[in-house]
């Protein structure tokens, strides 16, 4: 199984709820994660491409999963921070 999946990554679940709440009012996915990601995937607007199961860590997986594509997820807390997850296939 293949997904494929846009993420922003910030330090704050405070922060992750208003980049969520910025988006869901219209904001453009790609161009806030360029401004406010701190993964490299920033360059990309947030893409992480495809990706395999059992190739995230397991609680951006599990997000990535549970929810249909097109789905705005979030804030999911990794060990890397906070994610605002755009399920994009």
């Amino acid at each position: 199984m293949q997904l494929r999946a846009s993420h922003i990554l910030v330090e704050t679940e405070q922060q992750a709820q208003q980049l969520l709440e910025q988006i869901r009012a219209g904001a453009d996915f790609a161009e806030v994660a360029r401004q406010t990601s701190r993964c490299p995937s920033s360059r990309n607007g947030g893409d992480l491409g495809q990706f395999p199961l059992g190739a995230m860590v397991s609680e951006f997986e599990r997000a990535v999963v549970d929810n249909a594509v097109g789905s705005l997820v979030g804030p999911v807390r990794t060990q890397f921070g906070y994610h605002v997850i755009h399920r994009t296939a």
